[in-house]
């Protein structure tokens, strides 16, 4: 089951899962555009389902199982940015980008496990992004929704792994779709100038980076088959150089800042306790 998936990382998932010879639970919100070619397909159900709408979610999902006798994989790819500076981003604005991005998720998964569970099976694909894994101006509060999957979906691991199900977040960065185009992306209705030199310039390389991302989306969607198909797939799965080197690089920051207030930060602990694994 993928949602999302008349467009962009949807879109290609569910083509290269089509061509592998698995049967795909489609869910799009309003048309099916991109997946008209594949309608006459016996292996691809088209269903409508707003991520944001719970009662839509569970019907949806009783549908698919109902028409498959089961869902084996759920790729949880549904969602929009939100470029804006902290400040310039509504209240509005921030909750509908949660409400889709990180509510939406939990309605899905809230869902599909108690099928899962009954079949002590399954796998979990939530997809985050780069911006999941470190911040850039102008895009906090898009990536503090991605901030909230890849945590969610890290517990969601420790909770699931006794009973035979996998959890992973894929974090990409990136890559050569339609995230850049109003389609996928909004831009907050201020604007304040005086973010126009880091905010600003994020706006404008946005617009100047649309259909010149480094990723692949085709190979990306090759990653998904490989990651579905494997025995022991990973917690944390992030895609494309560009998100290697985020994280990387605060990593090495973290390392940076413990080894300056290292003294600060050991001395705060009472003496007459141990750490606790948990």
């Amino acid at each position: 089951m993928i949602t999302g998936a008349s467009r962009g990382f949807g879109l290609d998932i569910a083509k290269k899962v089509l061509d592998s010879g698995d049967k795909v639970i489609a869910t799009v919100r309003k048309e099916a555009k991109g997946l008209e070619g594949f309608k006459d397909n016996p292996d691809l159900y088209i269903v409508e389902m707003d991520v944001t709408d719970e009662v839509q979610v569970k019907e949806a999902i009783h549908r698919g199982i109902t028409h498959f006798l089961g869902i084996d994989v759920v790729v949880n790819n549904a969602g929009y940015g939100l470029l804006a500076a902290i400040e310039e981003g509504s209240d509005a604005e921030v909750k509908r980008n949660y409400e889709v991005n990180v509510f939406g998720t939990l309605n899905v998964i809230r869902a599909v496990l108690p099928f899962m569970r009954k079949q002590h099976s399954g796998h979990i694909i939530n997809i985050s992004s780069l911006g999941g894994l470190g911040a850039s101006a102008g895009w906090g509060l898009y990536g503090s929704t991605k901030f909230a999957i890849e945590g969610i979906t890290e517990s969601l691991a420790l909770e699931l792994a006794p009973l035979g199900i996998k959890a992973t977040v894929v974090a990409p960065g990136f890559f050569r779709t339609n995230f850049l185009d109003e389609s996928s992306l909004t831009r907050s209705e201020t604007i304040i100038e005086d973010y126009a030199e880091t905010v600003g310039a994020m706006r404008g390389f946005a617009t100047k980076a649309n259909y010149n991302q480094p990723g692949d989306p085709a190979k990306l969607a090759e990653a998904f088959i490989k990651l579905a198909a494997s025995e022991n797939p990973p917690v944390h799965l992030p895609l494309g150089k560009d998100t290697i080197k985020r994280f990387r690089d605060k990593v090495a920051g973290f390392e940076k800042n413990i080894e300056a207030w290292h003294e600060v930060i050991t001395e705060t602990d009472l003496h007459d306790t141990e750490v606790n694994p948990m």
